[in-house]
């Protein structure tokens, strides 16, 4: 199910939710399935919503390809970007805003042999995809960009026969004979090009962000798990979790790894005006101390500021429960931290859903606004902000 919620001059327009009609979904409701063309019989789309060539798009990894949306929620279609995709795609591409570029890495839950690098030009034509060879079918969620390379997180999450025989949705799971590693891919190179580090066994779903260091190594910024799926076949299942650096050496094909906050985080967002540059603020959603059976039950953001190497906290108070947060910048030539940052916060108590929208210089202070959306909207994976073209 996708949600929206329209912002115009000041005041929320309307709030809708709508199923993806994947043939399961049409069937069970009595409706027409979307039109469009399916990949490989794969048509569930749940992960994430962007805005890819002025266009909105449904996503997810590994199976489906992406639905495109109307403005308004009411038009989906099936669409491999106008019939340029060969395979699946990903929940997380990537635009580069120097060059319009979307970057992703994809896999194939029917192909435990290769990965996909893929392009999408600025006309939201893929340009570009190349097979990269790995092992054991490897679970690679997300990806992150540099201004001359693309990261492919090669980490312990893979393909489980024995999961897919027991019937279970997603048969990924912990392989700790599985080298961990991130691979730095030219952007035009081919596999043959890539360079592969070694990095301490650990899981990534989300990068927050990387560039490259004068001296040629390279930094990516990530929430990094110490296991992932190790018990659990119906989600996250990590025992701790932390904000860290990593750092990326080509020459000693090694990753250093450093702490920069060890409470418990995930969705790590930024300024993505700063996309593979150098950047200052990260903003990421606290997670529950101890196991987490579920990205839900803190009440809690944070602030980074990565020069000052200090934190804040946003706390919602108790019973509510925020999902990612993204900034949007206040104008064109804003500032890094000028503007405002919007996510949903659950009311379990109340039954009810805010859309809050925090300045993002007095991140403590209280919510510059917010929308009341008068019944509890099902915690989610991702959102988006989609700034209107005009």
């Amino acid at each position: 199910m996708v949600h929206g919620l329209k912002l115009e001059s000041g005041r929320a327009l309307w709030y809708k939710n709508r199923w993806i009609r994947s043939k399961q979904v049409a069937a069970l409701r009595g409706v027409a399935a979307a039109p469009g063309p399916r990949h490989g019989g794969f048509d569930t789309v749940n992960t994430n919503v962007a805005a890819i060539a002025g266009r909105t798009w449904a996503l997810v990894e590994a199976g489906s390809y992406p639905v495109e949306l109307s403005d308004d929620l009411e038009e989906q279609t099936y669409n491999p970007f106008d019939d340029t995709l060969l395979g699946s795609f990903t929940a997380h591409p990537h635009l580069d805003p120097a060059t319009g570029e979307q970057h992703a890495i994809c896999y194939e839950a029917t192909d435990q042999t290769v990965v996909r690098h893929v392009v999408i030009d600025r006309s939201g034509r893929v340009v570009r995809e190349e097979a990269i060879p790995v092992k054991h079918g490897p679970s690679i969620h997300d990806c992150a960009i540099t201004e001359h390379y693309v990261l492919v997180f090669d980490l312990p999450v893979t393909f489980s026969i024995k999961r897919l025989i027991a019937g279970h949705s997603f048969p990924y799971g912990w392989n700790p004979d599985h080298e961990a590693r991130v691979g730095l891919l030219p952007r035009s190179g081919s596999a043959e090009d890539i360079i592969w580090c070694a990095v301490d066994p650990a899981y990534v779903f989300h990068p927050c962000n990387a560039f490259e260091l004068p001296d040629g190594r390279v930094v990516v910024d990530v929430a990094a798990h110490p296991t992932m799926f190790a018990d659990s076949t119906q989600g996250p299942d990590s025992a701790a979790s932390a904000f860290e650096r990593w750092t990326i050496d080509p020459a000693q094909r090694r990753v250093g790894r450093r702490v920069v906050d060890p409470s418990p985080q995930e969705f790590p967002r930024m300024d993505e005006r700063r996309t593979a540059r150098p950047y200052r603020y990260a903003y990421a959603l606290a997670l529950p101390e101890g196991r987490v059976d579920e990205f839900l039950g803190a009440t809690a953001l944070y602030k980074h500021d990565l020069e000052a190497g200090s934190r804040q906290v946003h706390d919602f108070g108790p019973g509510r429960y925020p999902g990612e947060f993204v900034f949007v910048p206040a104008h064109a030539g804003a500032a890094e931290d000028e503007g405002w940052l919007l996510g949903l916060v659950v009311n379990f108590p109340a039954e009810t859903t805010d859309l809050v929208v925090l300045n993002a210089q007095t991140f403590e202070g209280a919510p510059q606004a917010s929308v009341r959306v008068p019944h509890r909207i099902p915690p989610g994976f991702h959102g988006n902000w989609l700034p209107n073209a005009a």
